[in-house]
């Protein structure tokens, strides 16, 4: 592999781990769906939540993102390792959401990823959610109501 391809390989699976967040806050999990590989899996082993598979995923979020009253995720760089066509890294997540029951907080966690070249470009094989802390401090802000509509996508 040349150093101009380990450089490309690196900013493309930087840009796949923005994509999948831009793609959470925006709540597009079609889009979300279509950076995981046709049998990856996305698991949340601490919520316990586990889907295979990009419908899976699409629905599983769907279902997800219908219990938010808000939701906000940072991410933040981490670690790529690549190796051929295959590559491991991580991502560091701050969160902060509250549900419609009422449930909220803040959290960290990291993003544990296996990332796969395809004719598609590079995309997530697996991803694994390990919560690292988590506060139940009410928070004392709020969000505004959802409007897909006023989104740049939906303008």
């Amino acid at each position: 592999m040349t150093d101009f391809q380990a450089i490309a390989d690196r900013v493309e699976i930087e840009a796949l781990r923005g994509e999948f967040t831009d793609a959470a806050m925006m709540r597009d999990r079609a889009r979300l769906a279509s950076l995981f590989t046709q049998d990856g899996v996305l698991r949340m082993p601490d919520l316990p939540i586990e889907m295979h598979g990009r419908e899976e995923i699409r629905t599983g979020g769907e279902r997800l993102q219908a219990q938010w009253d808000f939701f906000v995720q940072n991410t933040h760089p981490g670690v790529i390792r690549i190796d051929g066509d295959t590559a491991t890294g991580r991502a560091y997540m701050q969160e902060i959401a509250r549900v419609k029951s009422g449930f909220q907080g803040l959290n960290y966690a990291i993003y544990h990823d296996r990332y796969r070249r395809t004719d598609e470009g590079w995309k997530f094989s697996e991803r694994v959610y390990e919560i690292r802390y988590f506060d139940t401090t009410p928070l004392t802000g709020s969000a505004p109501a959802w409007d897909p509509h006023t989104t740049e996508e939906a303008r």
